[in-house]
């Protein structure tokens, strides 16, 4: 099938990418002269495991190509669109933007029979209004929210854990269901859920998803709060309660929270569109799931400075970690790139590492400094801060070997991903998020 993918972000390219993968003629479309010369060249403009190599196959094959003329949509059977929903400059809710705009080029290219699928996380509502500007040109649109994690989303989106259709009633919106079948053959034949729905209910699978993601994780670090006053211990505390099967132990890792493009905003423009309903009252909550999130980055960065008894003043501080997220180099609300920039703006002299989100990191805090090497960076440290997951932290950065590398012996896990047993052993003082 011809499929045309609107934006060439994030979703845009590796959805472009995937559904060339199993079989579909695809042209990505984007504004962006730069970002389409890359992709055309089966480059990616952004790091993401495996996406370099399936497009550059899809391009091989001359069943994915890129460019900037809208009017190269023409003939697709199926339109993508996947721009970007960033929050608004000066409040909670979601920009749309670029929706708006993709929506108004796509139109005088659509004919008759053709589906509109809208992938962006907008607010609940949106397909609905954009609907009747869509109908009257024949097409139909439809609502296919993507969920997609960070480094692994091509398994995520060629293997889907579900997928979601919100239709229209009537024949168009049963022909959408089949086409969108069609399309999603592959997955759909190794049972992956399809599940067909109104405009609402799709909209809000994606917000109430990232919502309670968001929520269990703050839960924790609500209680790693309580830990700190009390003396528990916060990761036995969500080993205990995960084995409870109604609450599982994904997401109970305690810690700097979340970040990232997804989580943050999408809360907040849930918030926002929920009293734009007269319905704020519902998802109050979520406030405090986002202040709760913040705070444990005030945490982590004071850990350290109680560590040197209120005064970082030029001490040497070696933060591992830039992207919000290991196996990506998104710095979007980076908890890693909050901790250091609080910790610079005190007087220390702050390094940073990150195997791949150097470049992005530097772009918008160039007052930082950034090592490429992770023994460089710890190299004449005063004090440790693992703020990024990633396994060259966690797993393969021994105690023994970091004792060669920096002056002091002070180590804040802000993730608990290290074994404080370990660290101790090697004469580190250890600080973990919510543990004794």
């Amino acid at each position: 099938m011809k499929l045309s993918v609107i934006g060439c972000g994030y979703l845009g390219a590796v959805h472009a990418a995937a559904m060339a993968s199993i079989g579909h003629d695809v042209v990505g479309i984007d504004v962006d002269e730069n970002k389409i010369a890359s992709l055309s060249k089966g480059e990616a403009p952004f790091f993401e495991p495996g996406l370099p190599e399936i497009l550059s196959e899809g391009i091989a094959s001359g069943r994915l190509r890129f460019t900037t003329d809208m009017s190269q949509a023409k003939g697709a059977k199926v339109h993508f669109v996947g721009v970007g929903t960033p929050q608004v400059k000066d409040g909670y809710a979601a920009d749309m933007t670029y929706v708006n705009a993709a929506i108004d080029g796509l139109l005088p290219h659509l004919s008759e029979g053709d589906i509109v699928a809208g992938k962006s996380t907008v607010p609940v509502g949106t397909a609905a209004r954009l609907a009747e500007r869509v109908t009257p040109t024949g097409a139909t649109l439809v609502w296919n929210p993507e969920f997609l994690r960070e480094g692994f989303a091509m398994k995520d989106t060629i293997d889907p854990d579900r997928l979601v259709a919100g239709v229209p009633a009537g024949e168009a919106g049963e022909a959408a269901t089949e086409t969108l079948r069609a399309v999603y053959h592959p997955a759909i034949e190794k049972g992956t859920p399809f599940l067909v729905t109104d405009y609402a209910t799709a909209e809000l699978v994606k917000v109430a998803a990232n919502a309670f993601l968001a929520t269990k994780i703050s839960f924790i670090n609500a209680m790693a709060e309580i830990a700190e006053v009390t003396g528990a211990d916060v990761t036995q505390l969500a080993d205990a309660i995960g084995h409870d099967a109604r609450i599982g132990r994904r997401f109970l890792g305690a810690g700097v929270g979340f970040g990232g493009g997804c989580l943050p905003k999408d809360i907040r423009a849930f918030s926002a569109r929920a009293e734009e309903l007269g319905r704020g009252e519902s998802v109050a909550f979520l406030r405090e799931v986002d202040a709760i999130n913040l705070r444990r980055r005030d945490r982590a960065a004071q850990l350290v400075i109680d560590a040197f008894e209120g005064n970082v003043f030029e001490k040497k501080i070696t933060v591992l970690g830039a992207a919000f997220k290991p196996h990506s180099d998104d710095i979007r609300d980076s908890p890693a790139l909050d901790v250091a920039v609080r910790l610079r703006g005190l007087g220390a002299d702050v390094t940073v590492t990150d195997p791949e989100a150097i470049a992005n990191a530097r772009r918008v805090h160039p007052q930082l400094r950034y090592v490429q090497d992770r023994d460089e960076a710890l190299t004449d440290a005063d004090a440790v801060v693992v703020v990024t997951e990633w396994d060259e932290y966690r797993r393969q950065l021994a105690p023994e070997h970091a004792s060669t590398l920096a002056r002091g012996r002070l180590i804040i896990d802000g993730r608990n991903c290290l074994d404080p047993a370990a660290w101790r052993a090697a004469g580190w003082t250890y600080y973990g998020m919510g543990r004794p």
